[in-house]
């Protein structure tokens, strides 16, 4: 059977360097950092005390309180993402067959402020279970797709992917296939998460996976830098409406480039340190080019996990060096969470849209925050380091890679009729 194209024809994003597509574009080709100290929660005893909060975001300008009182955040920040999204794809909800409009959605851990505080209001009490009605429906990742879905009604698939840090960009392959094997016409996708709570920051520094350089936080987000020491804690979403070629044509929308494929793999390795050879993330990127139909030297730009570990950032430019070999030097490489930090289940769907919008304006987003060059990192690699990058973007690519060892990359192409 011939698979349909799928192009994207809408954009929404909730980021800690932009409330929407037009602040999150513009604070990347400046090299906004996000990372500020914690204002959610007394972090004097923690051993990071800073993270990539949204600033500025007010959940009663969106919902009345009485509706976002019955929403996680990281509900709410689906919400008004998607509907972002929606609104610039223009799709006439009137007219569409709403059977074939699905919402694939992304999340790490889905409520987990709310779970955190259910508990700590137990814990607080005579041992009497007084919890609210609401705790379970807020707090299950698949709440986010359900409620775009009922205030939409779009009655085609619905779930969330749940893949760690590479929950959105699953979202976003499984979206592409749906549409791809003529199972829908649009699709709603992208993820969110709210993780910079007690627990997040708690448990992610328990494990050494936090950068702690509490004395200076707009820099400590530095991929591919020496002196890197762990990822910076954000939240936030990013939504992208995919939809068949044909299906875009025939409404005269707007396409800002078309998804051409998408890949996968595990480590099979261990629990939270990347493949030392990076195997899995060298077979997820083949898997990604053999899926998309192109060859390694179509490749003008990859927006990595680059998430600024010590493990990580090495194995995952190793592993570019192995896939593309010569080429690798020709192509603008960055990490966009040297600005946003690490979004977890949302970083797949806001790293998407950052590859999106340079293929449309032709500009790669800089790599901040780069000081010291790393001896065990290829010099010759355009790392595309503290200054955007202006170039003709033909195909993108964007990685994504979780706790658990999953790997996922998705590629994207100009339009081209």
């Amino acid at each position: 059977m011939q698979l349909k194209r799928v192009v994207v024809t809408g954009l929404g994003a909730l980021t800690p360097i932009g409330n929407n597509i037009e602040e999150y574009w513009n604070a990347l080709i400046n090299g906004v950092s996000g990372a500020a100290p914690v204002t959610y929660y007394d972090a004097a005893k923690f051993k990071t005390r800073f993270a990539c909060e949204l600033k500025n975001f007010t959940a009663t300008d969106y919902f009345d309180r009485k509706e976002a009182r019955k929403m996680d955040r990281f509900t709410q920040y689906a919400m008004v993402a998607s509907d972002e999204a929606i609104a610039d794809s223009k799709l006439d909800l009137e007219k569409i067959n709403k059977l074939r409009v699905g919402v694939i959605w992304g999340a790490g851990i889905g409520g987990l402020e709310t779970f955190q505080n259910e508990v700590l209001n137990f814990a607080a009490g005579d041992g009497t279970p007084r919890f609210n009605p609401f705790f379970i429906p807020k707090m299950i990742a698949d709440i986010a797709p359900g409620n775009i879905s009922i205030k939409n009604g779009f009655m085609g698939p619905n779930y969330t992917t749940v893949s760690a840090c590479a929950s959105s960009a699953n979202a976003m392959i499984d979206a592409l296939n749906y549409i791809r094997l003529g199972h829908c016409d649009v699709i709603v996708t992208g993820g969110s998460e709210a993780g910079v709570t007690i627990a997040g920051m708690g448990g992610f520094n328990a494990m050494h996976a936090l950068s702690t350089r509490n004395e200076s936080p707009e820099t400590a987000s530095r991929p591919f830098d020496a002196e890197r020491d762990g990822f910076v804690l954000g939240e936030g979403a990013g939504a992208i409406v995919l939809e068949e070629y044909e299906h875009a044509k025939a409404r005269g929308a707007k396409i800002y480039a078309e998804v051409i494929g998408g890949g996968m793999s595990s480590d099979a390795y261990h629990m939270t340190a990347p493949h030392p050879e990076g195997i899995g993330v060298i077979a997820v990127m083949k898997n990604c080019l053999e899926n998309s139909g192109i060859k390694p030297e179509d490749v003008d730009h990859i927006n990595t996990h680059g998430t600024s570990t010590p493990l990580g950032d090495v194995a995952e430019l190793k592993a570019i060096s192995e896939v593309f070999g010569a080429h690798a030097k020709n192509i603008n490489i960055n990490s966009t969470k040297s600005m946003t930090g690490h979004l977890l289940g949302a970083a797949g769907a806001i790293e998407a849209i950052a590859s999106i919008l340079a293929i449309e304006n032709s500009i790669v987003p800089p790599t901040i925050n780069h000081v010291n060059p790393d001896e065990n990192i290829n010099p010759e690699l355009n790392l595309t380091l503290n200054k955007p990058q202006k170039r003709e973007i033909n195909i993108a690519m964007s990685n994504t890679f979780g706790f658990g060892g999953h790997n996922a990359c998705v590629a994207f192409k100009k339009l081209n009729g």
